[in-house]
């Protein structure tokens, strides 16, 4: 036991995820209801998003819009043009990074806290924290899922999504000083799984609001990838084998870069059944965060007790 009067250091770590990011929302509250009140956040992707929006003093905001959207909301920010890099409108997305994340002006060196958003170089693999600089610009950096999101330029590297190398940035947390880690690993339970529920169409008036933003001829590319489920019989569409793919990857890395430097605290939420880019399904990713945190609260407490 530390007989030391200084109080422990909390680091939140929120992992990548795509659409089960949401829960991190719920995550965050459930902790600041209880007065746990991290000191240092990192996050990868959309993990990084969502930290730095409630260090922005945005996270409600961003809570309302998503607690709100649709499917044609999320069909908004795709532009199908074969030339451009993703298919996420990079112009769109800024827009949206700096209404419900964290403002153009807003620096990572002014939050109120540490804050670190894990990249990928493109060009060496190597990865890469961003602690200084633009809140919006890293956090685009963090979650630059390649071949859907444009790779992001940043002092002369391309930089993409940082779930390649370290989806579950717990080594960053420790190394900015967390003395107590708090992890949320949106993967533990995404690979094997294949979804049996049928509803997987839109409806009449999100049909319209897609063939408004996406071209008649990619209809059948955004039903699969929007949705990652396929008859059991059958085998997988082309999309269900990259996002399953993506999981794989994911899970594995996790796994491995876990083992070798655990949390204190491990928050599991199981959001298999939410496809990859299935956004407009947050209320219940959300309530997921908030019961997954709400039972570990009384081992943060216990750890929390051996400072």
């Amino acid at each position: 036991m530390n007989n030391s009067k200084t109080k422990p250091k909390i680091g939140l770590v929120l992992g990548s995820g795509a659409s089960r990011g949401w829960s991190h929302i719920g995550v965050i509250k459930t902790l600041l209801r209880e007065g746990i009140e991290p000191d240092i956040v990192c996050g990868t992707s959309v993990g990084a998003m969502i930290g730095a929006a409630w260090l922005a003093g945005n996270l409600q905001k961003l809570e309302d819009w998503v607690l709100t959207s649709t499917r044609t909301d999320v069909y908004k920010f795709f532009n199908v043009k074969l030339s451009q890099a993703g298919f996420v409108d990079n112009d769109r997305m800024s827009r949206f990074l700096h209404n419900y994340v964290a403002a153009e002006d807003v620096r990572i060196e002014d939050l109120p806290k540490r804050f670190a958003a894990v990249s990928t170089n493109l060009e060496n693999g190597r990865e890469v924290w961003f602690q200084e600089g633009g809140v919006a610009d890293a956090v685009r950096a963090s979650m630059a899922m390649p071949g859907l999101f444009p790779a992001a330029r940043n002092d002369h590297r391309w930089m993409v999504d940082g779930g390649l190398v370290n989806p579950v940035p717990v080594t960053t947390c420790r190394a900015l000083g967390a003395d107590i880690i708090i992890a949320v690993n949106l993967n533990s339970d995404i690979v094997g799984k294949r979804n049996s529920n049928k509803n997987t169409e839109p409806d009449t008036k999100e049909k319209m609001g897609m063939l408004q933003n996406i071209k008649q001829t990619t209809r059948e590319y955004s039903n699969s990838f929007f949705s990652e489920r396929d008859k059991a019989e059958g085998a997988p569409g082309l999309f269900t084998a990259i996002t399953q793919s993506i999981n794989i990857f994911q899970d594995r890395i996790t796994r491995s870069r876990l083992a070798g430097d655990p949390a204190e605290v491990m928050i599991l939420p199981r959001l298999a059944h939410i496809g990859l880019l299935e956004f407009h399904k947050a209320a219940e990713a959300i309530e997921e965060g908030e019961v997954c945190a709400t039972k570990v609260l009384g081992e943060i407490h216990r750890v929390l007790e051996l400072y």
